[in-house]
């Protein structure tokens, strides 16, 4: 493997100051593929000190916002460029196809060239003054040390989300990975030190969350945390991030509403349902994992799905015929399989898969069979909580105002998706659907251009889009008056 293995603080390629390492597992066979560092508190401080000292310093926010792009754009130039060997490393890391790595690295690259042309298109906005002969302007800056920590099913793609914006418009951050999948974001910072970054403005810090990630957050040097990643989690570092009142971005998952009306068209809609879940083994935030499904059509709809799902290939992500992948880890399989037991003990029905495969040429990977669980109701802690596994839940209704109340029957709000062919009511639905996304006859489409988050306890702020950008700067209100007079007040 030619890859550095490695932490990169202050611009500099280093192992974890206590020595400590990690091995990191291929989750379909669990051979060890790689070493790295295991970070620390102490690593975390080395990397802090290193973004503060060099945003305090303003030799990154003070190159020209075009230069910055400029930058930026290169990143995109080399993902572009080191694609395959990136791709492997995502489907070694997570167990994905590497058809889903190929296209997460097309999508990783549109990210960086997004923000890299965006970065000099905020030249401040002019506001109408009540004082005459003045000048009011209102202009963004850099908000200053990011902490960013991103999750294990997404590694580099989530991470781009946070890299891109940050570095295009001037800051200075700490990236840490998930420990468990920490290879295509050591590449990625290969990739930003050839494209030329000073000193101190990237740095990866690889380690566990109850330490480098609650450095992050308790730390006073760091401005800003964003967060992806679990719902407890993200509480926690709310509460840490108080102590000097950080700026927060947090992505903290869903539990998604995917609504079929009885006049979708049936093969598209059964196909996409297929398609919202079981990508990625159903470890997605947004996956479409709650079915919500019209009474006239569920035993239909349900027959379908079954006979798909049964003939779902699972093997290795490097196997061109494989489907579906593992799950990440042993501790995950077994979360899932608990969601399992627990639906079965509420009462829910297994219509296809609900164990481990039997193949045994799968036996030593972390696998799941996709599973169909009918006569679900909202109550189910299969329903209300997130598994991030390959599993589908479906309930039923009669009317459209029973699907919306089904659909916002949750305390996340991140994504749903309507199907129907109807469109004055696919846009009564999406007006009372209480989610950041949501998509008509479609489902888990995103891009660059448009913002990403959700409502309620899905999260805080929003990643993508100018909104993704604007989460890393502060707004500053500038007055200037021209033709200053004494007040004579005292």
């Amino acid at each position: 493997m030619n890859l550095k293995l490695q932490q990169y603080i202050n611009g500099n390629w280093v192992n974890a100051i206590s020595g400590n390492t990690r091995e990191i597992i291929n989750p379909f066979n669990q051979e060890i593929i790689a070493t790295v560092p295991e970070g620390d508190e102490s690593d975390t401080r080395a990397a802090i000190a290193a973004a503060r000292k060099a945003f305090d310093s303003g030799e990154w926010a003070s190159v020209p916002a075009i230069e910055r792009g400029t930058v930026v754009r290169k990143i995109a130039d080399l993902i572009e460029r080191d694609k395959q060997e990136l791709a492997h490393l995502e489907s070694l890391d997570t167990g994905k196809t590497l058809q889903e790595s190929l296209g997460d690295m097309d999508d990783i690259a549109d990210v960086f060239r997004y923000y890299g042309e965006l970065a000099d298109k905020d030249g401040g906005e002019l506001v109408n003054s009540p004082v005459s002969n003045s000048i009011s302007k209102v202009v963004h800056e850099p908000v200053g040390v990011c902490g960013q920590i991103t999750p294990w099913n997404y590694p580099l793609l989530q991470a781009s989300w946070k890299l891109a914006p940050a570095l295009a418009t001037g800051n200075t951050l700490i990236m840490k990975p998930s420990e468990i999948t920490p290879l295509t974001t050591i590449k990625v910072f290969e990739l930003m030190e050839e494209a030329g970054f000073p000193a101190g403005v990237v740095n990866l810090v690889l380690g566990a969350g109850d330490t480098v990630g609650a450095e992050l957050a308790n730390n006073t040097d760091v401005d800003l945390i964003s967060f992806t990643g679990g719902v407890a989690t993200g509480k926690k570092i709310m509460q840490a991030a108080s102590v000097n009142v950080k700026k927060l971005a947090l992505e903290l998952g869903g539990k998604n509403p995917n609504i079929v009306f009885a006049d979708a068209d049936f093969e598209i809609a059964v196909d996409q349902a297929l398609n919202g879940v079981f990508f990625h083994a159903g470890q997605i935030c947004s996956a479409g994992t709650r079915l919500i499904v019209e009474e006239s059509i569920h035993d239909e709809f349900v027959k379908a799905l079954v006979e798909r799902v049964k003939k779902f290939k699972l093997g290795s992500g490097f196997d061109d015929d494989t489907q579906m992948g593992p799950l990440i880890s042993a501790e995950h399989l077994a979360k899932v399989e608990k969601y399992v037991e627990a639906g079965m003990e509420e009462g829910a029905t297994i219509a296809a898969g609900g164990k481990r495969p039997e193949d045994p040429e799968l036996k030593k990977g972390f696998f799941y069979l996709p599973t169909i669980f009918t006569d679900c109701t909202t109550d189910m802690r299969i329903v209300q909580e997130e598994a991030f596994g390959p599993i589908i839940t479906v309930e039923k209704f009669r009317t459209e105002e029973e699907a919306v109340k089904l659909a916002n029957d949750s305390i996340y709000g991140l994504a749903g998706g309507v199907w129907t062919t109807d469109s004055a009511k696919a846009e009564r639905c999406v007006a009372k659907m209480r989610m950041g996304t949501v998509w008509i006859n479609d489902f888990n489409l995103y891009f660059p251009h448009a913002p990403w988050g959700g409502f309620k306890q899905s999260g805080i702020g929003r990643e993508l889009g100018r909104l993704g950008m604007e989460e890393y700067t502060e707004t500053k209100h500038i007055f200037q008056n021209l033709n200053p007079k004494p007040i004579n007040w005292f």
